[in-house]
């Protein structure tokens, strides 16, 4: 059977990214990525009172396609432009709220904490994305070279960066290295901090700097090393500014320990979030006590592609 083609439509940003060619990879499509670009002012103007017109964003080149699949704000208007302007059957799916009416769209793909509700709504428990376990396996080994060899247990700490709701201030940040270095001498761990891309450079060398030789700071954005330190921890700490990075270490099983910044202004979708994680056992609070515990791992990326493909098929 001849694969279905599609083409994926983000504004370029990681963690869209990630959901995009997580969920395409699991509907097993072959498939092209475009980052979006608007034109002129519309790049300001809300969706909903944006025109359905080439005339919004530059033109996208592509061939053959079946499925669109977009995330981000500024994709909505080219994916639901290229599904009305095919002379073929298209079925165009949207991860987030798109901000205008869902009918535009086959699929909406939103969080659970957005309390989005519609016929054509998949509710997800966090982020979808573009890790696998096996990928996590597969490179388990990886960091090897990078950690100390020692007895010590590996903790992870994965970095995300500066939001408008979260700010990596030295106070901020030291108060997180703070608890986590009182945590290693009680403990006995050696901690792999693992930084994103959205993670300043000032601060990488100020976690080089704070946790000194001790411990494995990995300077430089790698995917290997991120999924390396996934599959090597025992335990997994992430800053609280991203539900993406939150959800992918859920894909483990492994204890998840959220490191908090207080917020700049109201953070409600988030803190739903975090509350949804932590009754599900997958989160506890960096600075509660420390124990084991289990869950079930959380695959919310193979388990929307499955709702998607009987549809598709049907």
């Amino acid at each position: 059977m001849t694969k279905l083609k599609g083409i994926l439509l983000t504004q370029g940003m990681h963690g869209m990214i990630s959901q995009v060619e997580g969920l395409a990879k699991a509907l097993e499509i072959d498939f092209t990525h475009h980052t979006v670009e608007l034109n002129n002012f519309w790049k300001l103007i809300p969706p909903k009172v944006t025109p359905i017109s080439q005339s919004v964003y530059k033109k996208i080149d592509h061939d053959n396609f079946d499925i669109i699949i977009s995330c981000g704000r500024k994709s909505v208007i080219p994916s639901i432009y290229l599904k009305n302007s095919s002379n073929k059957k298209i079925f165009n799916i949207h991860i987030q709220d798109p901000k205008v009416d869902l009918k535009h769209f086959d699929f909406i793909v939103a969080p659970e904490h957005d309390a989005m509700k519609g016929q054509n709504v998949i509710s997800t428990r966090g982020a979808i994305h573009y890790l696998t376990e096996n990928e996590i396996n597969e490179n388990k080994d990886y960091l090897n070279s990078f950690i100390k060899k020692d007895e010590r247990k590996i903790w992870t700490l994965i970095m995300g960066g500066p939001t408008k709701y979260y700010d990596y201030s030295s106070k901020n940040i030291n108060d997180i290295f703070k608890k986590i270095n009182e945590l290693s001498k009680i403990h006995n761990f050696q901690l792999v901090a693992i930084p994103s891309m959205r993670t300043p450079i000032n601060i990488i060398h100020y976690a080089k700097e704070y946790f000194g030789e001790d411990h494995t700071v990995i300077m430089d954005v790698d995917k290997k090393a991120y999924l390396s330190a996934l599959a090597i921890a025992q335990n997994i700490i992430v800053t609280c500014d991203s539900s993406s990075m939150i959800s992918e270490a859920a894909l483990t099983g492994k204890p998840i320990y959220i490191a908090s910044i207080l917020p700049k202004k109201k953070d409600k979708r988030f803190q739903r979030f975090r509350n949804l994680f932590r009754e599900l056992n997958i989160t506890r609070n960096l600075g509660e006590e420390i124990k084991d515990w289990n869950y079930q791992k959380l695959d919310e990326t193979n388990r929307v592609a499955n709702i998607i493909k009987k549809k598709i098929n049907s």
